[in-house]
């Protein structure tokens, strides 16, 4: 069963550090364990980047392992220097709260909390903000020196431009947070990705140096997704792609997956979704001979909408998608359009009845009035889906969709947003 579930991960491409492979595989194939991954609540939501260690724990938890799923109320205060050359941005703790809450919902979404090995979501602030500062220094400074946290990568990384004592610190309050996991959920193997390779060793070291040699305890980290051109994943044109669907829309999610490049979409399938391996050997082979029917890219956005926002979610983006690949606007509401049409060139006007001729001449959709009137009356101009193929046609209140925007169409695929001051 251990065999079965690492060759899967291997297969996947998701180990990239053991601390010892052989001890951890007997472990696994000797008892079901309790495992865990932590995220700090730096932001209310967290971004497609974040997902790949929970999605990791729950084919663990898929195997019959169970998933603890630590979100650090207590560390998100301090900062985690971790692949970073500056300072974090201190939040007050109303915001931390704030965004636990909202991180919470989230792993809801990821994690089966129902079964027999149900997920468990526990909170840092709950045994580290009740400690005082001469335990955190009897009890565990002591445990941990400074020549071995120098050599850690995130602060020796640090060193020339400067790193606080506050954040200089997190990788033992870390190293706690294993300890204490270890000891009271019976806790075995964190998980995290490569930047936290020194958090979970000092974990380990801490656990070492608190229980006998029997003591058992490993570390797993997953590398750092890359883009087969070498830019950043994880970024869309509006920037970082948020699991909120109020900060990234279900729309707007599924877009990004559909629209994975050729050369990364098999590995996102292995990555991100629970297909099976034959499933996407299928979808590998179909990339390489029939691409142009995007039969990969389609599987990658439905199966990641489905599992971040639902299958209701999931509809909704493919009717928008497949309205928009019509031009059949009219099937969508104003929200929707909206959505879909937030990051197409857009111009600002005043709320006043114009003649479409001189509108989209404004708004620099047509060239001149010469080209504007010819594009009207060559039947290439539509406003919010609906065709003005009439010379005198006058825009006005009745296109205003929420009185605030009107979508213009130039030829099959330029859209245009017109937003009314």
């Amino acid at each position: 069963m251990a065999n079965e579930l690492i060759e899967d991960l291997q297969w996947r491409g998701l180990l990239y550090q053991q601390t010892d492979e052989e001890g951890m595989e007997k472990l696994l194939d000797e008892q079901k364990i309790s495992l865990y991954c932590g995220v700090d609540p730096t932001a209310d939501s967290m971004h497609i980047g974040h997902i790949v260690p929970l999605l990791t724990l729950r084919r663990f938890q898929m195997h019959g392992h169970q998933p603890i799923l630590l979100v650090g109320g207590a560390t998100g205060m301090i900062g985690d220097p971790s692949g970073r050359n500056e300072e974090r941005q201190l939040q007050t703790t109303e915001q931390i709260d704030r965004n636990v809450e909202g991180i919470k919902v989230q792993m809801e979404q990821i994690f089966d909390f129902q079964s027999e090995n149900g997920a468990k979501m526990v909170n840092n602030q709950d045994w580290i903000g009740q400690m005082s500062v001469i335990e955190f220094l009897r009890d565990y400074g002591k445990l941990i020196s400074v020549n071995y946290m120098l050599a850690k990568d995130s602060v020796a990384s640090r060193l020339e431009t400067g790193i606080s004592f506050t954040e200089f610190s997190y990788t033992i309050i870390q190293a706690i947070d294993f300890n204490h996991l270890y000891n009271h959920h019976n806790c075995r193997i964190q998980i995290g990705g490569s930047d936290q390779w020194g958090n979970i060793t000092s974990g380990l070291e801490m656990i070492r140096k608190t229980h006998d040699e029997e003591s058992k305890a490993f570390g797993i980290t997953i590398p750092l997704v890359t883009k087969a051109d070498g830019t950043k994943f994880g970024k869309s044109a509006g920037g970082a792609v948020w699991l909120d669907p109020k900060k990234t829309t279900p729309y707007e999610f599924y877009q990004f997956w559909i629209n994975a490049a050729d050369a990364d979409v098999i590995k996102y399938l292995k990555i991100f979704t629970f297909i099976n391996r034959e499933e996407i050997e299928a979808l590998e082979a179909a990339v390489q001979t029939e691409a142009h029917l995007r039969k990969a890219q389609k599987t990658l956005a439905e199966e990641m909408t489905k599992l971040i926002h639902g299958e209701e979610a999931l509809a909704d983006a493919q009717r928008i998608t497949k309205a928009l690949f019509s031009g059949d606007l009219k099937a969508l509401s104003a929200e929707e359009m909206k959505a879909a049409f937030k990051d197409v060139p857009s111009v600002e006007m005043a709320k006043e009845s114009k003649s479409i001729v001189d509108l989209i001449v404004e708004a620099g959709i047509s060239s001149s009035k010469r080209q504007a009137r010819e594009d009207v009356a060559n039947g290439a101009i539509s406003v919010n889906g609906e065709k003005v193929s009439n010379l005198e046609y006058i825009v006005d209140e009745k296109d205003r969709l929420e009185d605030a925007f009107a979508i213009i169409r130039r030829g099959k695929k330029k859209y245009h947003m017109v937003q009314f001051q």
